[in-house]
């Protein structure tokens, strides 16, 4: 069992930025691949960036040039840098560890923007 745990949101002003971690543990991270996900308020949970295993990444044409997902093997742990944030960006964001049919989630952390 693979337990996520999310940190780092809060509130910023627009244009500002803010970094989101995701601590893993209780499986092989290294294999694992990350994502982080985001829920507005009364929204969907929509896909925002994820990292393979290899470190391959892939982003929301909404985040595309500010938003930046890094993982950290040796520290079992991913990361969100979002700079030239938007009031568009508030959300909670959730962390995501995928392996085959295995998936899990973390609690989410709440980022808002201000405009």
């Amino acid at each position: 069992q693979v337990q996520l745990v999310e940190s780092g949101g809060g509130l910023v002003q627009a244009g500002g930025s803010l970094r989101i971690s995701c601590a893993a543990s209780g499986g092989m991270f290294s294999i694992f691949a990350m994502g982080w996900y985001r829920q507005p308020p009364g929204k969907q949970r929509e896909l925002v960036a994820a990292i393979t295993s290899g470190g391959s990444t892939n982003y929301a044409d909404s985040v595309k040039g500010r938003f930046t997902i890094s993982r950290d093997n040796s520290k079992n742990t991913v990361y969100l840098q979002m700079n030239s944030l938007k009031p568009e960006d508030t959300a909670v964001y959730y962390c995501s560890a995928k392996w085959t049919s295995l998936n899990y989630w973390g609690q989410g952390t709440q980022v808002t923007v201000s405009s």
